[in-house]
């Protein structure tokens, strides 16, 4: 009997460290899959390019992105910030929460790993891929009267196409295109900027984060509504006006497993995720 006990257990050990090398085998044939697709990015040589768009300066943009998509962000030169909303497409008055995406992991910048919460508690996208580290959820959008201020006043009758846009005009303007309004607006999230806080609660701007090149990947988890401004972080100390271009393609994402970096790089993600999957599982997605 002890001679049966004893093999039983060194079997189930055997099984226990057969599983456990699945599932690290597994973890690296997925995580090379990915490492090698964003190496390929703009090569086109294993996913296909499905859309390419360059931001001028003060350039705005909206649009409908499908579940599972790459929006792969680049920046033309040094000092760029993208200020971005999302939507749930289907029900727009889900949308992107900056306080339970912040309180949820744990922080108070976004960065590889992280993910982009809805105040449904489901995950509207996730960030796949950065080149910096870190990037801006507190500051929020440009306004008139700020831009006015800081850059001096312009008007759209006097400089034309030359005036200096701002962040609440473009996202209200592309709210309106989508059926939406200005109380729709929502903290959003400004990607390649640096916003750090001192003990003292004062917020900072890293003038010299981003540089020429820089790159974030996002990966779409839900059908989408994305809002796209170029235009300045609101605490880029500098008086003249960027004009720095941004360029966004977007591409075909591979499936999402249970092994994912972003899956696993908090409980709290794990369960946005589950959430995530049992809406998209329930429309068919």
């Amino acid at each position: 009997l002890r001679n049966n006990i004893k093999y039983e257990i060194i079997i189930f050990k055997i099984n226990i460290f057969a599983n456990c090398i699945k599932i690290i085998f597994c973890y690296n044939i997925h995580k090379e899959i990915n490492q090698m697709a964003f190496a390929v990015i703009g090569t086109e040589k294993i996913m296909q390019k499905i859309f390419l768009k360059e931001f001028k300066a003060g350039e705005k943009w909206s649009g409908f992105i499908g579940k599972g998509k790459y929006i792969h962000f680049k920046s033309l030169g040094d000092n760029a910030n993208i200020s971005v909303l999302l939507y749930n497409l289907i029900d727009r008055s889900e949308r992107y929460n900056m306080p339970d995406t912040l309180k949820a992991q744990y922080t108070a910048h976004l960065t590889r790993g992280n993910v982009l919460m809805s105040d449904n508690g489901r995950v509207l996208a996730s960030i796949v891929e950065d080149s910096l580290g870190w990037h801006d959820s507190i500051s929020g959008h440009t306004t008139r009267i700020l831009t006015d201020e800081k850059y001096g006043k312009t008007s759209y009758q006097k400089q034309g196409n030359d005036y200096y846009r701002c962040g609440e005009e473009n996202f209200k303007v592309e709210l309106v295109r989508n059926n939406m309004s200005k109380r729709d607006i929502v903290p959003c999230v400004n990607l390649f900027s640096k916003v750090y806080v001192e003990e003292d609660g004062s917020m900072h701007y890293d003038e010299n984060h981003c540089k020429k090149g820089a790159t974030v990947t996002l990966r779409t988890e839900m059908d989408i509504l994305f809002i796209v401004s170029n235009t300045p972080n609101p605490l880029d100390p500098s008086n003249k006006y960027p004009s720095v271009p941004v360029t966004m393609e977007v591409y075909d994402a591979p499936p999402v497993d249970l092994t994912d970096y972003c899956v696993n790089f908090r409980n709290e993600n794990y369960r946005a995720f589950e959430n995530t999957w049992d809406y998209n599982n329930l429309l068919g997605k």
